[in-house]
This record gives structure tokens, C-alpha cells and sequence, in this order.
């Protein structure tokens, strides 16, 4: 079970870390800053295995791998959106952060919801409902258990 922590449509990535803290030489201390424009508490309120729930169109914007990595560098166990960036997507499995397309779930959750999320069923329980989601094929879902695709093509040598 983790916490939610609900955004709205279209949050794109300088919203999920601004430009300036991508002078910072490592993620760790890029993360202090994550979502600081919409929720200035959010790194520090984050806790291991919690869950960001968004509208439509989650990442869009620039292609900066530093938006997914900040989040799963806090610990965030999976994005649940509506929509997604293709680039936001594809890099947030390139680095290992799961994101699940869930249709229905952003209206019927409130920031603070517990949540729980099978990947493997691809559905997600809370406030004593299931909501269907993508439920990822299971190359995918390897990927993500090695550490994304980066990881997964490291062990492949």
C-alpha cells in the first residue's frame, strides 16, 4: 500500500523538475526539488512505494530523462495517468519507473488515498474499489524488475 499524490492534466516536465536544478551534477540532489512549481512540499512528504495519480498528458513537454528519474529516485513506486508523453513513457522505462495507463482512476481518488497496484493483474485497488488498467505484457514487466531497459541491455553482455 503507498500514498497517493494526486496532479491534475498536462504536467509537464519543468514542472516535474525546473531547468535550473538540471545544473545539479547528480539525481540525488536534483530530487529535493521535485514538482516544487504545483506541491513545494512534495520531495520531502514522498515516502518508498507511494504513487504520483495524473489526469492526461502526465510528462509532456521537453524529453528530459531527469523528470522519471527524480521520481523513482524518491522512491515513487509507479505513475498512474490517464495519458502519458510518449517520451516522458519511453524514458521512464528506459530508467526503470513503471507507468500504467488507468482511465478511470484519477476522478474517483483523493490526495492521501492508500492505494495498491498489481502490475501483473493490472489492476489498482482503493477506497475498497479495482479499477482496470494496461496491464504491461511481461517483457515489459522484466525490463522494469532488471531496473528499466539501460539495466536490462547492461545484464544482457
Amino acid at each position: 500500500m503507498g500514498k497517493i499524490f494526486k496532479f491534475q492534466q498536462d504536467v509537464d516536465t519543468d514542472q516535474i523538475i525546473a531547468s535550473q536544478y538540471l545544473l545539479f551534477p547528480t539525481i540525488d540532489e536534483m530530487k529535493a526539488y521535485t514538482f516544487e512549481s504545483l506541491d513545494p512540499e512534495f520531495a520531502g512528504k514522498v515516502q518508498p512505494g507511494d504513487y504520483v495519480v495524473a489526469s492526461e498528458n502526465f510528462g509532456c513537454g521537453s524529453s528530459r530523462e531527469q523528470a522519471p528519474s527524480v521520481l523513482k529516485a524518491l522512491g515513487v513506486k509507479a505513475v498512474i495517468a490517464k495519458s502519458f508523453a510518449r517520451i516522458f513513457y519511453r524514458n521512464s522505462i528506459n530508467i526503470g519507473l513503471p507507468v500504467i495507463v488507468c482511465k478511470d482512476l484519477h476522478e474517483n481518488v483523493n490526495q492521501g488515498d492508500e492505494m495498491e497496484l498489481s502490475m501483473q493483474e493490472g489492476i489498482v485497488r482503493v477506497n475498497g474499489k479495482e479499477y482496470e488498467c494496461t496491464k504491461l505484457p511481461v517483457y515489459m514487466q522484466g525490463i522494469l524488475d532488471q531496473g528499466g531497459l539501460i539495466a536490462s541491455l547492461n545484464k544482457e553482455d
